[in-house]
Parts: structure tokens; C-alpha cells; sequence
């Protein structure tokens, strides 16, 4: 059997960093090895305090929620968002007032893009909701919309395997956007992607009502961040694929030679958030840090920029190693969680090694 199914990840994860240019519409092209229309966009303005924006092809252009925020989706036509998800990127659009959020002249900017099914949803009648979905089994990506009921229910996901990683937002509500590992960290409560709450352990009964995800549906409690009677929600669901992404936990080792991290590729994207204790979401990119030691890029949970933040990781061609013993990713005895995207596989499909930095 093959090592990996996926010899070039850039099909299906892409990160893009651009400056603006006060031009409007401007459309904003991936430069990886392979043309990849994106389904989720996750975009953050590097050069000064602004939310996160992500938007999706499910929920449509314009449609905009913020991973450091609880509050509701917004639908954005003149104020700065995406206009369209094309072949090999995205069109951004300010209007004629907010060049800041897409494309101010004398800004910097990063967008993190995943491939699912271009767009093209299906109804999923596997749970007891029926879900709109459109999957990427290949890459083990689905995004999931559906409609709460206020009681215990399950919902279809379509990967065809267990998720290691689920996100869910209420897209009605100011509530809180609630992460699921049931591998790594279990079902008995939630991560919070916009605060730095530690996995309390307690309460996965309103949750995901005690019960792991299966290899066709997740369950949901009566949380209303989960399944508020009426409310919309969407959840973006991954399932680990060899050589392409990794979701796991490691343990801290406090040393500057930080816990060596085996994902089976070199990463292009990492995220991590410590578990056992209150802390923040870094995430580091290859785009803004091509060459090794890797800084962190920005705090998923933050809206402040984290250029300046050094040393998260040395990337090689097997994983990621931790550098330094900060608290937030490397103090001693520490749990930690982790997301991450390949640039290359250890091992092609036909069993070429790639090579680190």
C-alpha cells in the first residue's frame, strides 16, 4: 500500500499571504504547485488588530463569522469580504470604504484556503437532523450545515470515517465556537476556538451528549454553541489522512529542545492549543516563515498580530519540534493538542522521500 494517497497537499490546502493595493475588486491567487478552488477561507490581516475572517462556499460569499469572536455570522456587501471563490483563489472586494479588511494599500495580509467539493453540497439523512454537506473524502474535509432542534441529536458528516477534529458555530447566536477531539482528548467537553478556556472535562453530556463521533455521524447535546431549537449552525469536520494532516496531542518537555512531534510530513500549516491549562491557539505557516526556526503567525483566538512572537517549531521533513518552554506550547508535563497540514509527505506515493528545509 501506498505511504500517502496525496502526493501534492497544495490540491487541497493552500495558504496565500498578499499586500494591498487599494484596487477593488482584486482577485487573490494561490501560487502552490496546483490550482485549488478554495471552500473555506480563514483570512487574517498581519499588519495591525483585526478579527479573523472566515467564510465558506457552503454558506456563500459575503458570509462572515471570526474565530476570535462569539458573535453571529455577519453578511458583509460593501465592507470589505469575498466576492467569489474562483479556480486557483478568491476575489476580495472592499467597496469604497474598508480597503482595511481585504486590501489596504500600506497592509499585509495571510489566507489559510481548504478544498472540499467546489462548492457542490448533498443532503445527509444519516443522523436524525438532516445536514447539508459537502465532503472531500480524498483530503478529510467536510463542511456541515444544519438546523438545531434543542434536543439530543446526531448529524451526517459524509467523510466515510471517524473525525478526529470537529469546529461548530452557531451562525444565529453570540455563542461561543465549540471544538471536538474525541480522539485525542475524549467526548466529556468542548474546546472554545475563540478563548483559552482548558478542556474542563465535564460536561460533554450538553455537548456532544456523551458520545463519540462515528464514521458517519456526530452527536449533539442541547448546548445552544451546538443545537439551539431553530438556530443555524456550521461545523467543519477533518479526519487525519497519512502524509497530508495530522490531528493529536503531545506532551511538553519544558526544554529548548522541545517534544519532537511525528505528523508523517513536513508541515505547511500548524495549529496547537495547551489542554491541561488556560492558553492561547497559535498557528505558524511556511508562507510567512519559509526557513526554519518557524515564528508563530497568529493566535486563532486573538484579533492582535504575532509576527514578533519567535521560535514555535523547527520544521522538518517527519513533523515539528517544539522550540523554547513557553508555557504555550512546550512547558513541562504540558497536554497539548494539534492541527496540521502538509507541504510535502515523508514519503510519496511511489515511495520518494522528500527533504526537510
Amino acid at each position: 500500500m501506498a505511504y500517502t494517497t496525496i502526493d501534492d497537499p497544495s490540491e487541497y490546502f493552500q495558504t496565500v499571504i498578499w499586500t494591498g493595493n487599494d484596487s477593488n475588486p482584486r482577485t487573490i491567487l494561490h501560487d502552490g504547485n496546483s490550482d485549488m478552488q478554495p471552500d473555506w477561507l480563514w483570512h487574517k490581516l498581519r499588519s495591525g488588530i483585526l478579527s479573523h475572517m472566515t467564510y465558506d462556499s457552503t454558506r456563500g460569499v459575503g458570509k462572515r463569522l471570526h474565530t476570535d469572536q462569539a458573535e453571529s455570522e455577519a453578511t458583509q456587501s460593501d465592507t470589505g469580504t469575498v466576492t467569489a471563490f474562483t479556480s486557483d483563489g478568491f476575489t476580495v472586494d472592499a467597496g469604497t470604504t474598508n480597503d482595511l479588511y481585504v486590501n489596504d494599500g500600506s497592509r499585509t495580509y495571510v489566507s489559510w484556503g481548504w478544498k472540499a467539493n467546489g462548492g457542490t453540497t448533498a443532503s445527509n439523512s444519516n443522523g436524525s437532523i438532516t445536514s447539508t454537506v459537502q465532503a472531500n473524502t480524498t483530503a478529510g474535509f467536510s463542511i456541515v450545515t444544519y438546523t438545531g432542534t434543542g434536543s439530543n441529536a446526531t448529524v451526517g458528516h459524509s467523510l466515510g470515517a471517524v473525525p478526529d477534529m470537529v469546529i461548530v458555530k452557531n451562525r444565529t447566536a453570540s455563542d461561543n465556537w465549540g471544538v471536538q477531539l474525541a480522539n485525542a482528548l475524549g467526548n466529556t467537553n468542548a474546546l472554545r476556538l475563540n478563548n483559552t478556556d482548558a478542556y474542563g472535562g465535564s460536561d460533554g453530556a450538553l455537548w456532544w451528549n456523551d458520545t463519540s463521533p462515528t464514521s458517519t455521524t456526530i452527536s449533539i447535546g442541547t448546548r445552544n454553541e451546538v443545537n439551539q431549537n431553530t438556530k443555524n449552525y456550521v461545523m467543519y469536520c477533518f479526519k487525519n489522512i497519512q502524509g497530508y494532516s495530522k490531528i493529536g496531542k503531545y506532551i511538553g518537555n519544558g526544554s529548548n529542545e522541545g517534544t519532537f512531534v511525528y505528523t508523517g510530513f513536513k508541515p505547511a500549516w500548524v495549529m496547537t492549543k495547551r489542554t491541561d491549562a488556560a492558553n492561547q491557539w497559535p498557528i505558524s505557516d511556511n508562507a510567512r516563515n519559509p526557513f526554519n526556526v518557524v515564528d508563530i503567525s497568529s493566535y486563532a483566538n486573538l484579533a492582535s498580530d504575532a509576527n514578533t512572537v519567535s521560535n514555535h517549531y523547527d520544521s522538518v521533513s517527519n513533523g515539528f519540534k517544539l522550540r523554547g518552554t513557553s508555557t504555550g506550547w512546550n512547558t513541562s508535563g504540558g497536554t497539548y493538542i494539534y492541527m496540521a497540514f502538509a507541504e510535502h509527505p515523508f514519503v510519496s506515493s511511489e515511495g520518494v522521500p522528500t527533504t526537510a528545509r
